[in-house]
């Protein structure tokens, strides 16, 4: 092993580190990878809450109000112009090119503390189905009636040691395979629980379970949280804006990328759309009231072969999906620490491993790196494991990122990009939805906060709860 040259800090800046290659395709599989997680397993129970109008409603507004704040965001990838303009390589990057620092803190607070909690919210996600996937071969090999609780503590390790072992990947334009992979997954599984949710219904007769005003709650304040909860599951399906310069960046420069862009974001959104209205209503039709927070743990939810496939075709996609949000974690946290400490040796240090079975011959190797994303992996992992509440924690990611990293400041750089007069008519439309968001994500927030209270009344720590 030599020391090499170069220092970790090149090796995150280096060209040679970073092709651009990207097309509408992959930025497509990326976003997907992204959109559909763990979020479709809850759309059932979502709609539930709100009933054969509204939750078909929120869906579809949900996905029109995160298209098109999209589009805004992908102008920002450059600045000042769109197009021809000095690229932002980071989220954060974008808000300091056109708002003041303050909002670039604000911006970074809800960016980072969003990714992080996604990735926790993917680790109690995969923990469910490895669970579930236990619990499926235990009662079909000692019948139903047999005592089959499992812990989630050894599979949810297995899964952050996976995690370990690729977040030593550069970034993301080293893993558009794994992007590859884990959309084909989200297909999979979201076909499956499509199908099995169908099939449920029809050999019950076809009728249509559950109410137009949604399903009954124990008291009225109950209903209110469970309304607000299903809203803030719809507006973490739809998550993806704190990603989506990070996935920019990966574009070839022709044709422009905000075209590119904004292309994959029609793709993706509109083929998530369709699903997320696909399963939450057959879902909804199957199961009625009686809908569960994670639709793969549905009782008589169709062969337990196939809910097992399922359940692996979503871990599969979780592993992938971790990674997108991860990275660019990983990657502020170490230009951080290489800024801080620019004079310290095992921070900016870097050694080159020739390892003659690969087609470049050799790798760059960081210390730093290795030991830092090895504590980000863990630390979420313990976070996990101490608040394992399923629909309670995606309620709160969404409203905690909804509004600021989806609507916000989107809108905010779209207004100082373009310049647009406080007096005209387009402010006070942008600002009116920005608004109403807002709203939005405070009330969800005090419903998630509320739920996740009384979880742990009645909660074990470490204990995976779904």
């Amino acid at each position: 092993m030599d020391k090499s040259a170069a220092t970790a800090d090149d090796v995150e800046r280096g060209d040679y580190e970073h092709e651009r290659t990207g097309t509408v395709w992959t930025a497509t599989a990326h976003i997907v990878t992204a959109v559909i997680g763990s979020g479709v397993l809850a759309l059932a129970w979502s709609v539930a809450q709100l009933g054969w109008v509204a939750g078909p409603l929120a869906l579809a507004g949900f996905a029109c109000v995160t298209y098109y704040t999209s589009t805004l965001l992908a102008n920002a990838y450059r600045a000042p112009h769109p197009v021809i303009g000095a690229r932002n390589r980071t989220y954060m990057d974008a808000v300091r090119s056109y708002l003041s620092p303050r909002e670039v803190f604000m911006c970074g607070i809800a960016q980072y503390v969003n990714l992080w909690g996604t990735m926790v919210g993917y680790t109690i996600t995969a923990t469910i189905s490895m669970v579930a996937i236990r619990q499926s071969d235990c009662f079909h090999r000692n019948g139903s009636d047999a005592h089959c609780d499992t812990s989630g503590t050894v599979p949810m390790l297995a899964f952050s040691v996976v995690q370990v072992v690729l977040s030593q990947f550069p970034g993301l334009e080293h893993i558009t395979w794994l992007s590859v992979v884990a959309a084909i997954m989200s297909f999979a599984y979201s076909f499956i629980g499509l199908g099995l949710s169908v099939g449920h219904w029809v050999s019950y007769g076809g009728g249509l379970g559950g109410r137009i005003q949604g399903a009954e709650a124990a008291s009225s304040a109950k209903k209110l949280w469970n309304v607000l909860l299903a809203l803030g599951n719809i507006a973490f399906a739809y998550t993806f804006a704190e990603v989506l310069i990070e996935i920019q960046d990966t574009l070839r420069a022709q044709p422009p990328e905000n075209k590119t862009m904004k292309k994959a974001a029609a793709y993706g959104i509109g083929a998530t759309t369709i699903f997320y209205i696909s399963v939450g209503c057959a879902g909804y039709a199957a199961f009625g009231s009686n809908a569960p927070g994670n639709i793969l743990t549905a009782a008589g939810l169709g062969p337990f072969w196939l809910v097992d496939i399922a359940n692996m075709c979503l871990i599969l996609h979780l592993i992938g999906a971790y990674q997108v949000y991860a990275q660019p974690i990983f990657a502020s946290v170490e230009r951080y620490a290489a800024s801080r400490w620019p004079e310290a040796k095992f921070i900016n240090s870097a050694y080159t491993v020739n390892i003659p079975l690969i087609q470049r011959g050799s790798v760059t190797v960081a210390p730093s790196k290795i030991v830092l994303r090895i504590v980000i992996v863990v630390a979420t992992t313990v976070v996990a494991m101490m608040i394992p509440f399923f629909n309670a924690v995606l309620g709160l990611l969404g409203a905690f990122s909804f509004w600021p990293l989806t609507v916000y400041f989107p809108i905010s750089m779209h207004i100082a990009q373009e310049k647009i007069n406080k007096k005209g008519t387009k402010w006070y439309l942008l600002q009116g939805l920005s608004m109403v968001c807002l709203m939005i994500s405070v009330a969800v927030g005090i419903g998630s906060v509320t739920d996740i209270v009384d979880s742990l009344k009645g909660s074990t720590p470490f204990k995976i709860v779904s």
